[in-house]
């Protein structure tokens, strides 16, 4: 069956729109609600060709997106426990998103950051740092003028400055500290651990009340220590599987029991030494990683 126009030009603009969604919300499967949102809006649009479809497209989404955030945000401030970002597999198939979905701004360090902003602040601060929108478009989306997109840009910078202290690592150093990371927890390795770790180092949990995790930030390399071996001795099926696979625009761990995903784990890293643990364990933000049958038999 051949596609519409209207279908065929939304399929173009696809990979620009979820990216945003997903920048925007922290969660794909939100990003995809809000694609058949505005793609139906799309649909519905009156009669006659719009003046750039990739503007009216981009507008609908960042749109929508704020809206949601709205209410998302009371959802997330009842969620039980740490709310993390939803984990994506990135970079595995060679889609044409990949270029979008790579990158600092799609990591997990980041996207958690970018909750500290309001919705607005948000959809500023994406369209116009990752996806270089200029002012005056910005301000149509956002129905803002654009004076106060820049002042709004500047308040975001304030607000992600004082907790971002950016290094960033080589793809090597970042593959090598995940490996040696996994190796010692896997192993109950307390000492390989300490090499890896950073002093202030802090762990995030996202169970959402469906898998064990601890309801708080956990800080300081011992407390983290004792809570990965304790964890890895009490919870880990004997049959786990792990795999290191792009997740979230860099290399991150995913540990299966049986066929099904158990964890995700994602690492941030300054100065040579690994800051950040996110631990993801809520089976509801499993959509977008793959099952382990779709790696093929083992060699």
């Amino acid at each position: 069956m051949m596609q519409d126009d209207s279908t065929e030009t939304f399929g173009q603009h696809r990979a620009l729109l979820f990216s945003i969604a997903y920048r925007m919300l922290g969660s794909a499967t939100d990003a995809e609600d809000i694609l058949q949102d505005a793609f139906i809006r799309w649909r519905g649009r009156p009669a006659g060709d719009v003046e750039s479809p990739r503007r009216f497209l981009v507008t609908i989404v960042s749109r929508l997106c704020i809206n949601h955030l709205k209410s998302a945000r009371v959802e997330r401030e009842q969620y039980v426990g740490q709310w993390l970002p939803e984990p994506l597999a990135t970079g595995t198939l060679g889609a044409p998103s990949d270029a979008l979905l790579a990158g600092e701004t799609i990591s997990m360090a980041f996207m958690l950051l970018l909750e500290r902003l309001n919705p607005v602040e948000r959809a500023v601060l994406i369209l116009r740092e990752v996806f270089g929108y200029d002012y005056g478009e910005i301000a149509v989306i956002v129905t803002r003028s654009e004076e106060s997109c820049r002042q709004l840009l500047h308040r975001a910078h304030g607000y992600l400055k004082r907790e971002q202290t950016r290094f960033e690592p080589s793809a090597e150093q970042h593959e090598n500290l995940l490996q040696r990371f996994l190796a010692a927890a896997l192993n109950g390795d307390m000492d390989g651990l300490v090499s890896v770790l950073s002093r202030d180092v802090a762990l995030y949990a996202d169970g959402g009340g469906k898998a064990a995790a601890v309801p708080n930030v956990i800080f300081g390399a011992d407390r983290v220590i004792r809570l990965l071996t304790g964890a890895l001795r009490k919870f880990a099926p004997p049959n786990v599987v792990t795999r290191v696979m792009p997740i979230n625009g860099q290399l991150g761990i995913v540990a299966y029991g049986g066929n099904e995903v158990r964890t995700v784990a994602l690492v941030d890293s300054h100065g040579g030494a690994i800051r950040q643990v996110f631990l993801i364990s809520n089976p509801d933000k499993f959509t977008h990683i793959p099952a382990l049958d779709s790696f093929g038999p083992m060699e």
